[in-house]
């Protein structure tokens, strides 16, 4: 497990998710180290597609245009069918994180693709525990990971957005 500083955001709509990735954006927070995570099997859309369009990924669905200005924002997307979490989109760092932790998960005993790639970057197996239920809900999450001064920034921004929950993973947390 390598160990990094992250913030972790859960957030009940994607409009007050696309509200904090703006907020980071003007705050200057580099969005090379921004993921956000989604479960897409709770749809209204008769039509659900992903597919790359050129240097981006195109999403047809009921947040189609949320995901739209992600993959602009954002770098690296991928939909992947996890078990127990079912059709998940990503974008950001954390596609690399979960290819990572499908390569290591035989070493991260029972969690998932997901989780195996949050641990890696040093999340606790509880608080993953914790996001993967918010994923199960329909939920999405905003992780921000770089150094520690960084992610306290990113912390104090994604706070004033008001998200249902909000936590700081240090490596030097990790290390106690």
């Amino acid at each position: 497990m390598s160990t990094e500083n992250s913030v972790v955001a859960i957030y009940h709509t994607h409009t007050d998710a696309d509200r904090a990735v703006k907020a980071l954006q003007r705050g200057g927070i580099d969005m090379h180290k921004l993921s956000i995570v989604w479960t897409c099997y709770h749809t209204d859309d008769q039509v659900v597609g992903y597919y790359p369009a050129g240097d981006r990924m195109k999403y047809w669905g009921k947040v189609g245009a949320f995901w739209g200005g992600f993959w602009g924002l954002l770098f690296g997307s991928a939909l992947f069918i996890i078990p127990g979490l079912g059709p998940i989109l990503a974008a950001g760092p954390i596609v690399a994180w979960i290819v990572a932790g499908l390569e290591g998960a035989v070493e991260v005993g029972a969690l998932g693709a997901l989780g195996a790639g949050l641990y890696s970057i040093g999340i606790p197996k509880d608080s993953i525990v914790k996001y993967e239920t918010a994923l199960k809900t329909d939920q999405f999450l905003l992780i921000a990971h770089g150094t520690a001064a960084e992610v306290a920034k990113a912390k104090d921004i994604i706070e004033s957005t008001h998200p249902s929950y909000c936590t700081l993973h240090t490596a030097e947390a990790v290390a106690a």
